[in-house]
């Protein structure tokens, strides 16, 4: 399926344009009549790691709670449709081509980024269907991102802080916390997640200074694991979530603390049962995603299994080298490994050295991905890290088809990159829905 002709002109224009500001897009805005004044109560996400995965448990309990719900992500895995959920579907071409244009008559030819084009886009196509509730992710910090438009979020939620995006956002976690603290609003809520010392003064005091009542993890909502599931604030036993790892218990975690906020400030009740389905039910591709069918499932011998994660920072990679110790207590466990120039791959890859017996480094396909560190430079940085066993392949299935000569039972892992994970899940043949 081809994407809409607006949002290929869009790409070609301002490919991968990143001018973090709230003046031009505040300008579309009132051109087009203000949509961020018109939508129904938002709940605004910053942060690191774990902005999607919060996202993906609150829409999945919002919706067992028969509520409608509109969510703006980003980046998308295969299709830009990904990235705006409208009252339960992905946005149709129709309909995005249909607010792109609006949003490029409004517009007139000034300068404005791609990400604040489909901003635009993604607020106005969510005042043109009803909905209960809006799940609005950031896309690049928080002080000056173009979602940050919204007047008065219903509750503001900042998922844990790392180093990320250094180039825009600062050097240390005190300079990337002020920028995601800038979500903060007077009067209204922020659900914060456990904090790095430095990152957490940054947030309190930001709060204080605006107005704004912090729930913090750790202090006002806890968490803890147990031996059938977890429990949360002490006294709310919940099943093990259908995403891997204690981080996605975290995350869980925090959705529910949004949930309870959520229902003070709207009297909006999402009810225990409700909650307790989304474990169940969510859904969020390329998240330690075990792919169980498939093209590229198809190359792998019956004792393999094949998983996919985005991850790519060195807290992303902290939090999967706790899951893959534990693999590797029940088999062989080897990685295909791709990133992109612009992160930290060495921290990245440190986390994962114990557990993983064999590393296969690839390239990152796709036009967005010129960034791609190239596989041999991969491999090299691989080897530095420590693995024992690093090789190099040019493609995924190249890649799998070398693993899988290995001795089973084991687990292969495609991570690195959210750009590496779409392809893997374009070539498996299992695109998003």
């Amino acid at each position: 399926m081809g994407s809409p002709a607006a949002l290929d002109r869009l790409m070609s224009l301002h490919p991968k344009t990143i001018d973090l500001s709230l003046d031009r897009v505040e300008r579309v805005l009132a051109a087009l009549g203000s949509p961020q004044e018109r939508l129904a109560p938002v709940i605004h996400v910053a942060g690191t790691n774990g902005k999607g995965s919060v996202v993906a448990f609150l829409r999945a309990a919002l919706e067992a709670a028969g509520l409608r719900v509109h969510v703006y992500t980003s980046p998308h895995l295969v299709r830009f449709n990904e990235r705006i959920r409208l009252a339960g579907s992905l946005i149709d071409d129709a309909f995005l081509e249909q607010v792109l244009e609006a949003v490029e008559t409004a517009n007139a030819g000034a300068p404005l980024t791609f990400f604040e084009a489909t901003t635009a886009a993604a607020l106005l196509a969510f005042t043109r269907v009803e909905a209960d509730v809006v799940l609005l992710e950031t896309g690049l910090g928080g002080r000056l991102d173009a979602t940050n438009v919204i007047p008065r979020p219903a509750v503001s939620v900042i998922t844990p802080i790392d180093l990320d995006h250094k180039g825009f956002l600062g050097e240390t976690l005190a300079a990337i916390a002020g920028e995601k603290a800038g979500i903060l609003k007077a009067g209204v809520p922020a659900v914060i997640a456990p904090q790095a010392p430095e990152a957490a003064l940054v947030l309190e005091a930001r709060a204080r200074a605006v107005g704004a009542p912090v729930l913090l993890g750790g202090r006002d909502w806890t968490w803890r694991e147990t031996e059938t599931g977890w429990m949360f604030n002490a006294n709310t036993a919940m099943a093990r979530p259908r995403l891997v790892g204690a981080h996605q218990v975290a995350n869980a975690a925090q959705a529910l603390a949004v949930l309870d906020a959520f229902e003070a400030q709207t009297g909006q009740v999402v009810p225990l049962e409700a909650r307790r389905r989304a474990m169940e039910t969510v859904d969020w591709p390329a998240r330690l995603h075990p792919l169980d069918q498939g093209l590229l499932v198809g190359r792998l011998p019956g004792d393999f299994s094949l998983w996919v994660d985005g991850g790519h920072n060195p807290h992303a990679g902290r939090a999967l080298g706790r899951v893959l110790n534990d693999w590797a207590a029940e088999g062989a466990v080897d990685i295909i490994c791709g990133m992109i120039d612009s992160k930290d791959a060495a921290g990245f890859l440190e986390a994962l050295v114990g557990p993983v017996r064999t590393l296969v480094a690839v390239p990152v396909p796709g036009a967005q991905t010129a960034a791609g560190i190239p596989a041999h430079l991969l491999a090299d940085k691989a080897r530095s890290a420590g693995f024992p066993d690093v090789r190099k392949a040019m493609s995924l299935a190249a890649a799998i088809d070398d693993l899988a000569s290995g001795e089973g039972p084991g687990r292969i892992l495609i991570c690195g990159s959210l750009y590496l994970a779409g392809a893997a899940l374009q070539a498996n043949g299992t695109v998003p829905a």
